[in-house]
């Protein structure tokens, strides 16, 4: 059923004009802006897609973006999906295989997050370099999937490691500076408690969200480099909790994305058309 509904939706992108990019974006909460940038750009709005579904949260835009950025086509996704909003893994991560389908040669995501570690800061830009699964459950867990790609897919390196060293590369060379970490994927919404972030800690993350690992998961499964970067948008100290408020996350978010921006142009540089 998916591959008939994957070739309806497809198929009305190319007819929309969404030919042949080389790279997909998935842009993460108040991290829309890059999408301003595009040449020529051709909007899909998600419900007129078909089968796509549809992003619920206030703060997401719902379309796709097609359109030249750094002289390449890109396909970009401003506004994403998520367990928390009642989808399942299937319909969160349906995006990437219709980017896969469309010809997309790699992959770029950003999202927003909480630092765990707490020698990170409020609007610092974290380079994920691994990522630790809290979401329950598996993109790749249904009848079929040998149809899209092999079933045990190997997690070994699951971010693209060319990628992130041009990325560390560029950022040096900018002058912006760049953490590494693992990114921990939770289900959301609500935020996590002080003895959930010390969990958090002692397994080993370094940045907590809701998004991002079902994605990447299903890109390993369709062999798409991936790189992904987070913007830290909250410090989250057990001891000193404060309340999060969501305008202040979309406010950092906002003062970083320029940073994030440049860095992924300049990678999309070095990227084959």
């Amino acid at each position: 059923m998916i591959k008939k509904q994957l070739d309806e939706s497809v198929a009305y992108l190319k007819n929309k004009g969404f030919n042949a990019p080389v790279l997909g974006i998935v842009l993460g909460t108040g991290l829309g802006k890059l999408a301003d940038e595009i040449e020529n750009p051709i909007e899909a709005h998600y419900n007129h897609i078909p089968f796509f579904p549809l992003a619920t949260v206030e703060f997401h835009s719902g379309k796709l973006i097609y359109g030249t950025l750094e002289g390449k086509k890109v396909v970009v996704m401003q506004g994403r999906f998520h367990i928390y909003e009642g989808y399942d893994l299937l319909d969160v991560t349906y995006p990437i295989r219709v980017m896969h389908q469309l010809g997309i040669k790699h992959l770029f995501i950003s999202n927003a997050a909480g630092a765990i570690n707490l020698n990170y800061k409020k609007g610092d830009i974290m380079l994920i370099e691994d990522h630790i699964n809290l979401q329950g459950g598996s993109p790749l867990a249904f009848k079929n999937v040998s149809l899209f790609g092999d079933r045990f897919v190997n997690m070994n390196e699951p971010y693209d490691l060319i990628m992130r060293n041009k990325i560390k590369a560029i950022a040096k060379k900018e002058g912006i500076s760049l953490q590494t970490g693992v990114y921990a994927s939770v289900v959301g919404p609500q935020l996590e408690t002080k003895a959930e972030y010390r969990m958090l800690k002692i397994i080993g993350a370094d940045a907590v969200g809701m998004s991002t690992v079902p994605e990447v998961i299903v890109a390993n499964h369709l062999k798409l480099p991936i790189l992904a970067v987070s913007v830290l948008t909250d410090e989250c100290d057990p001891d000193n909790l404060q309340a999060v408020d969501i305008t202040e996350i979309l406010e950092i978010a906002g003062k970083t994305e320029p940073k994030m921006i440049r860095l992924f142009r300049e990678l999309l540089k070095s990227i084959e058309a």
